[in-house]
């Protein structure tokens, strides 16, 4: 039986990355970096994909105010979502394009869909995520419940921030996946998956490390740097979009 392991949801992209997605074993990887547009997305996944990798570009949305921000996964896009614009928004530009939505990290903190939003855009979502690093044993209990309460397939990254995380994780598909599409079709499928992950000490203190990881993440630095500029690659103003979300943005 032809399998395929994926790691949907990475930040990092570089040689080391590459090198140690291979030497994990991992055969896709799903690359959503923060605060850049798909162009660029693109064009990395690209550089880095070959006989051994296959790159997927994929955008994380931040939906919502800062404070209280949703994040929703979108893989198969074709034009640019920015960032900062509502929930409803944003899941009307996934329809238009008929892209694969992921919810990451569900009920975690206040940067996730929780149970009104999975009541809400449930049968919009392809799958949700039942192991993420960044979260706690309990937190992924409480994700893994919310997903299986909806009847959602599940799906497992490293949703790695960092270099080190990348294999901790991953879902490994029974099918063979040899392009973007092929990954798209997978999760729209329900395609039967094993979500896996390293275990032992190393792989505890990585997962921690992630999440020490959020203290910058969610500086007063980085969001004025964001919102305020309005010339951030994924802020709803910036002159790329337009103004084609003028009527969904919240900043």
């Amino acid at each position: 039986m032809t399998e395929t392991r994926v790691d949907p949801h990475v930040k990092v992209l570089d040689a080391d990355v590459a090198a140690r997605a291979k030497a994990r074993g991992i055969d896709v990887l799903v690359y959503a970096p923060h605060f850049t547009r798909l162009p660029a997305i693109r064009e990395r996944a690209a550089a880095f994909t070959d006989d051994d990798l296959l790159v997927v570009p994929a955008r994380e949305v931040f939906t919502g105010p800062w404070q209280a921000r949703r994040h929703v996964l979108a893989l198969g896009l074709e034009d640019p979502v920015p960032d900062f614009i509502t929930l409803d928004g944003a899941f009307g530009a996934f329809d238009e394009q008929d892209a694969t939505v992921l919810a990451p990290h569900p009920t975690f903190a206040t940067v996730s869909l929780g149970p009104a939003d999975f009541e809400r855009y449930g049968d919009r979502l392809a799958a949700g995520e039942v192991y993420n690093p960044k979260q706690w044993p309990y937190q992924n209990e409480r994700a893994r419940e919310l997903v299986e309460a909806h009847g959602l397939p599940a799906f497992g990254s490293s949703y790695a921030h960092r270099r080190a995380t990348v294999g901790e994780v991953w879902t490994t598909f029974e099918r063979d996946i040899e392009s973007a599409a092929d990954l798209c079709a997978a999760f729209e499928d329900g395609a039967p998956r094993r979500v896996e992950h390293r275990t032992g000490w190393r792989h505890t203190l990585r997962c921690r490390a992630e999440f020490c990881h959020l203290a910058w993440e969610n500086t007063y630095e980085k969001m004025d740097r964001v919102l305020l500029s309005g010339m951030e690659p994924t802020h709803p103003r910036h002159i790329a979009y337009e103004g084609r979300f003028d009527d969904v943005r919240v900043y």
